[in-house]
């Protein structure tokens, strides 16, 4: 496990990639590329992925809105300790491990600068039973998803490249203030701030049409 930077300091502790594989699961094949690997050296940033990277179902994962998935070494080590096991980078399925950011604290549409790439922060993840799959416990999503640690999808404003060691700096952040984690909590269980979502331009457009629907009336 790589150990978070020293306090003050923001930065890519790794970059991971990964291809679609199938593997079994309740006895049929599934195909996932949430399997994640680090690796050394610059890697490009372009398009809606990572050079070295895919996702196996588009319909669902990836795209400009997730075109790249960052989750922090601090929530692997709390996970770590949860779960009595050592969690390295990559164990989430994540492209960028960070340390010395607080993701719970990210506001939607805050803007990154790493390497020569600037990326934008764009909602949280909503864990599928893939999570599971790659934890070996079909209850993690579920558990996942109490912890509120959802880590943030980000798009590519500007491609270029990075690498671990890179310092991560957030040189915008809007001030309407809803943090990805908020957009989770209404998900959830929070469904009367729904029309929160709706103004705010940075959001992922799949969220404003959810929210659309939650606010349209019954029947």
């Amino acid at each position: 496990m790589i150990p978070p930077p020293a306090a003050g300091a923001a930065l890519v502790l790794s970059v991971n990639v990964g291809r679609p594989a199938e593997t079994l699961w309740r006895g049929r094949t599934v195909r996932s590329a949430i399997w994640k690997a680090p690796v050394a050296g610059p890697v490009r940033a372009r398009g809606v992925n990572l050079v070295g990277d895919a996702q196996a179902d588009r319909k669902v994962h990836g795209g400009a809105d997730k075109a790249l998935y960052a989750y922090a070494a601090e929530d692997l080590y709390w996970w770590s300790s949860q779960l009595g096991l050592e969690l390295g980078p990559g164990s989430m399925g994540e492209n960028l491990t960070t340390g010395g950011l607080d993701l719970s604290d990210a506001v939607v549409g805050e803007r990154w600068e790493t390497g020569s790439v600037v990326l934008q922060v764009t909602q949280p993840r909503i864990p599928c039973y893939k999570l599971g799959i790659r934890m070996g416990d079909d209850r993690f999503p579920e558990r996942f998803a109490e912890a509120r640690r959802h880590g943030v999808y980000l798009r590519i404003l500007t491609e270029g490249a990075l690498q671990a060691g890179d310092e991560i700096h957030v040189v915008d952040r809007p001030a309407h203030g809803l943090r990805a984690v908020d957009v989770a909590h209404i998900f959830y269980d929070q469904h009367h701030r729904a029309a929160e979502l709706l103004s705010v331009a940075e959001l992922a457009e799949s969220w404003h049409c959810w929210a659309r629907k939650v606010l349209a009336p019954a029947g």
